[in-house]
């Protein structure tokens, strides 16, 4: 899992301004893993792209890799709140 989360941490580096923000957190649920996604308030657009294509595209990348290993995961992105940044 954590070659997962490494792999989307490298990916969303390389999209945003602000690399120090990001955060990438695995949990697990009966379901799968869920990869949380935490960037700055500016770059959450970036990462979700028009229409959502850039986000469907790091959630098809991760989903690809870890059906490789036999696993299932979701990922969300979030933005990091003002308490957050503080």
């Amino acid at each position: 899992m954590l070659a997962l989360q490494t792999l989307l941490t490298d990916m969303v580096k390389n999209i945003v301004d602000d690399e120090s923000a990001v955060v990438v957190t695995a949990s697990e649920s009966d379901s799968g893993t869920l990869l949380e996604v935490r960037v700055g308030v500016k770059d959450v657009g970036k990462v979700i792209g028009k229409q959502g294509r850039i986000a469907s595209s790091l959630r098809t990348v991760v989903r690809a890799a870890a059906a490789k290993r036999g696993l299932r995961v979701m990922v969300n992105v979030f933005n990091k709140s003002s308490e957050e940044e503080a």
